[in-house]
């Protein structure tokens, strides 16, 4: 009986030791590594106030040492795609961006930052379609993957097992079972509702992987995600957007909270940018049934008439830079008369936020549609706590009425366009994988400036008076949302 109270006192205080060394070891780590000082920061007061919480949050979802060993070999990788195909392609094209700079200005600047850090080359005459919610997405999407003739590639967040699963489910296998090459990556933590699709799919001949599987022994990876929306058929036709692959988009009724969002079909030479995002996807989850950078995977597509010069930017945990932001903030402040912006998950990085505030406060107008409802009550309430300042400086803020936005649109000056994947977080742009389209074409820019005006007929403008007196209460939860917004 002595011994085995000894023994318990010895393990207790052996115990207490391994804890604190390890509570303190993750202090050293924060201070060490230099983050951003807001992450810092909440990891800090997180480990002070919740100690043991702390540490468990802190090894799942904050450790960057576990992010640079895991994406570093990716990012070789990917280096060694991209050079090969910069030599190929980048000197064909390296002058359209002079050809751009005559009717745009300094918009061009985010497409000459991206051809300087070889992330993505400008390519003009492609068709773009606008497509608005699944109800224009889905019937295009069903139609051109039923006359795909040698590949298609899809590349989801989500894939659920629903109306619109099955029926892509379906499509897919009986495109493989003709001949045509079929790979699908879904997300291992979006897609949790994708029931039996991929026994289905790999049944059929389809080469199905789950991108970065969330199992017990993997949990502290599974902060990473792909929110990317891609299709590539053909090497031809390109999807992109934010638009997943779920009954929910469709609005037909079976879901209650109606959803608006905004997704680009395209035609061009800029499919290979697309192909080439996914392509280093693939090469990350799967070491079999590759494919090579040449025909009919990659070409050059014949100019379309009236087509425009459209670029694609891809950016995720494994970028040297958070080039989708950098994109944002580029285009901002290049803005002279206007910046239109939809957005779900409105919780900016200081460049950004700054960006904003400066342009309005430059006579810029400056306008933003936010969720009313929304699909997650703490972001949304994180977000509402960035409002104030914006309405301070001349921004205009909206809050969608009509059900949920979730479409990631940017319009600057009638020209330019952003359409993707990327919400206007941390999450997005510097650790999920996300991609989203430049487009340089008054046509299409009109287009969704139209989509735009639509949306304000739904929308509850915000004025600084009635904003300012909301209750204690209200603007205290929003505060306390915002201190989780580096770790959300």
């Amino acid at each position: 009986m002595e011994f085995i109270e000894t023994f318990s006192a010895f393990y207790r205080e052996w115990d207490w030791l391994l804890y604190s060394a390890i509570y303190i070891g993750a202090i050293f780590t924060i201070i060490f590594e230099n983050r951003d000082p807001n992450k810092s920061l909440a990891y800090l007061l997180l480990l002070i106030f919740l100690p043991i919480l702390g540490l468990i949050v802190f090894y799942f979802f904050g450790r960057d040492y576990r992010k640079r060993r895991r994406f570093r070999l990716k990012e070789e990788k990917d280096q060694q795609v991209l050079d090969k195909y910069w030599k190929e392609k980048a000197d064909e094209f390296k002058d359209r961006l002079k050809e751009l700079q005559p009717a745009y200005g300094g918009l061009v600047e985010p497409a000459r930052m991206l051809f300087n850090r070889q992330e993505g080359i400008t390519f003009s005459g492609n068709r773009v379609d606008l497509l608005l919610n699944g109800e224009e997405k889905f019937p295009r999407l069903f139609e051109d993957l039923k006359n795909a003739r040698h590949h298609i590639h899809l590349e989801y967040y989500i894939l659920t097992e629903d109306d619109v699963g099955n029926t892509i489910a379906e499509i897919l296998i009986e495109r493989a079972r003709n001949g045509v090459e079929v790979r699908v990556i879904a997300d291992g933590l979006g897609a949790t509702r994708i029931g039996k699709i991929p026994r289905r799919l790999k049944q059929a001949g389809v080469y199905y992987q789950t991108f970065m599987p969330v199992r017990f022994a993997s949990l502290a990876s599974a902060n990473y995600r792909n929110h990317r929306k891609i299709v590539v058929i053909d090497g031809k036709i390109g999807y992109v957007g934010g638009i997943n692959l779920d009954d929910r988009y469709w609005n037909n009724g079976k879901h209650d909270l109606y959803w608006r969002d905004t997704h680009l079909r395209l035609e061009g030479s800029t499919v290979n940018n697309l192909q080439l995002q996914f392509l280093t996807s693939w090469h990350f989850v799967s070491e079999g049934h590759r494919f090579p950078i040449q025909d009919p995977y990659f070409g050059v597509a014949e100019e379309k008439e009236n087509g425009c010069p459209v670029t694609i930017v891809g950016s995720g945990p494994d970028s040297q830079r958070p080039h989708a932001m950098d994109c944002i903030v580029s285009a901002i402040h290049e803005a002279r008369e206007r910046v239109r912006i939809v957005n779900p998950y409105f919780i900016p990085d200081d460049p950004v936020k700054t960006a904003l505030e400066i342009a309005a406060t430059s006579g810029i107008e400056v306008e933003l549609i936010l969720p009313g409802p929304s699909d997650s009550w703490v972001v949304n309430h994180a977000s509402r706590s960035f409002i104030k300042p914006l309405l301070q400086n001349n921004v205009k803020v909206y809050l969608y009425q009509k059900g949920f936005v979730h479409a990631k649109t940017i319009t600057v000056d009638g020209k330019f366009s952003m359409i993707g994947t990327v919400n206007m977080d941390i999450r997005s742009f510097f650790i999920n994988f996300e991609v989203a389209a430049l487009i340089y074409d008054e046509k299409l820019t009109g287009q969704l400036d139209a989509s735009f005006e639509t949306d304000l007929e739904h929308c509850e403008k915000l004025e600084w008076e009635k904003w300012s007196q909301r209750p204690v209460w209200m603007r205290g939860g929003d505060s306390c949302c915002r201190l989780l917004t580096p770790l959300l």
